[in-house]
């Protein structure tokens, strides 16, 4: 949170199973007079025991042989909604569309989504 601070961070995405611990670092960051960057929690992948995917939980590594493909995926997963046309597009392409058409309101409220 301090690093942060002195790094010029305006912004900070991660994981729903780190949001309890977002209201202490703001605590902390006013009583520090520091900068309150914006806080944005997504989803966390689970199994189908609800458990995070993790190595812990055997989950498989993200293909990143594939990028365009995984980032569909994961746009996908993160409930975005992107074409089917896209699945044929390149990486670029698909980053374009994916500035343009992220919708925060499409999380609101969800801390885990289970994974395919």
């Amino acid at each position: 949170m301090v690093d942060d601070a002195f790094q010029g961070i305006t912004h900070v995405v991660r994981g729903a199973d780190l949001l309890a611990s977002t209201p202490r670092q703001i605590y902390l960051q006013r009583l520090l007079g520091l900068p309150t960057p914006a806080y944005m929690h997504l989803p966390i992948a689970v199994n189908a025991q609800g458990e995070k995917l993790s190595k812990q939980t055997l989950a498989a590594p993200v293909d990143t042989g594939k990028p365009a493909a995984t980032l569909l995926r994961a746009l996908t997963f993160l409930r975005q909604k992107p074409p089917a046309e896209l699945a044929s597009c390149d990486l670029q392409t698909l980053w374009q569309w994916a500035l343009a058409n992220w919708r925060t309101e499409k999380l609101a409220g969800i801390q885990t989504l289970p994974a395919d």
